[in-house]
């Protein structure tokens, strides 16, 4: 029988050969493994707010990169050709070692390191963790964009290794995060509460009008990164139709401002996005 994985909270079991909900790993001789490992589908030099992240290195650049798989499955998924890839997905194999060579000469272009983003790259933690040991050894900066849906076990795979993380918190309410985007909200608090302890880290909800964007539920969030650190920065981003739901409408401009004024009861450094 296969062992189970240790990335999420769903503990994939998948048959020999085949891949678990993720699409990225797979069982190999009875062993769970990662089967995108240095397989990048994204490449390219960003400027940090991109991420986004505001309070760690800002006017920086940094060299992301991305492979394919998610732990998720957001219906309004921006990336969802990588995220939940077809069997024709283009890709690059690129090496720790060669990944780390390239941020190293982009310094030039002010990179400053490597940003793990456009996938989700929990999923395949092992090319995270030894990619970071090399940008280290450079003297350059790891940066993790997740959604945070992985164990503990995992994040110590790699806290010693990254400087900064952007994770998603998607929402407060249970119920989606499970029936809506297959995710645990459980297990997102506690890989948050954890991280804060060891690297930079800020926090983004894209605000969906109908499913997240009450006055209530960001009033819980916020109160709740504040009981973690008033002083962790938090950007309300606005929702533009994408994927499955390509017809719903854009967020109003004056709802993410009007959200953002309630966060900041509660946090010091609120941002808004894409309005």
């Amino acid at each position: 029988m296969a062992e189970s994985c240790k990335v999420c909270w769903r503990h994939c079991a998948p048959a020999e050969g085949h891949h678990g909900f993720c699409g990225a790993r797979k069982t190999v001789n009875g062993e769970v493994v990662c089967d995108n490992y240095g397989k990048l589908t994204s490449l390219a030099l960003d400027p940090i707010e991109k991420k986004p992240l505001r309070r760690f290195h800002p006017g920086s650049r940094i060299l992301s990169v991305g492979s394919y798989g998610c732990s998720l499955h957001c219906p309004f998924c921006q990336n969802h050709e990588i995220s939940m890839p077809s069997r024709n997905l283009r890709y690059r194999n690129v090496s720790p070692m060669q990944l780390a060579q390239l941020a190293d000469e982009l310094r030039e272009q002010g990179n400053i390191g490597v940003a793990y983003t456009y996938n989700e790259p929990l999923i395949s933690y092992e090319y995270v963790r030894d990619c970071g040991k090399l940008i280290h050894e450079k003297g350059m900066f790891n940066v993790l964009v997740s959604n945070a849906t992985a164990s503990l076990e995992v994040l110590e795979e790699i806290r010693p290794y990254i400087d900064a993380m952007n994770i998603d918190l998607k929402s407060f309410n249970e119920d989606w995060y499970r029936n809506g985007l297959g995710g645990d909200l459980n297990m997102v608090k506690a890989f948050i509460t954890e991280a804060v302890k060891s690297a930079h880290v800020e926090l983004t909800t894209l605000v969906i009008p109908g499913i997240n964007d009450s006055e209530q539920e960001i009033r819980e969030m916020a109160g709740w990164i504040a009981s973690l650190d008033k002083s962790i920065p938090y950007h309300l981003s606005r929702f533009f139709p994408a994927y499955k739901m390509s017809e719903c409408s854009p967020t109003p401009v004056s709802t993410v401002y009007h959200l953002a004024e309630v966060a900041s009861e509660y946090l010091e450094h609120v941002y808004t996005g894409n309005c």
